[in-house]
């Protein structure tokens, strides 16, 4: 996937969790991407985040702590 495209889908999460009363919206962001993104999504928005993250939501950046790296084959 283009890192441009995957910068979009993550923020799009953030932007959708940011309405949501309370506070664990990282832990929200985090807990999608872990449900719905298959693992090397994960791995290619981890590796962004870690050499670029551009244009990444400052919400998903807090999330990124909790979303689980793909397992090494």
């Amino acid at each position: 996937m283009s890192p441009e495209k995957m910068v979009m889908m993550a923020n799009q999460i953030a932007t959708f969790f940011k309405t949501q009363p309370g506070s664990g919206q990282a832990e929200n962001v985090a807990a999608h991407i872990n449900d719905f993104w298959e693992p090397r999504m994960r791995g290619q928005l981890i590796g962004y985040a870690a050499t670029v993250a551009t244009g990444l939501d400052p919400l998903v950046q807090s999330a990124l702590s909790s979303v689980r790296a793909p397992a090494e084959v």
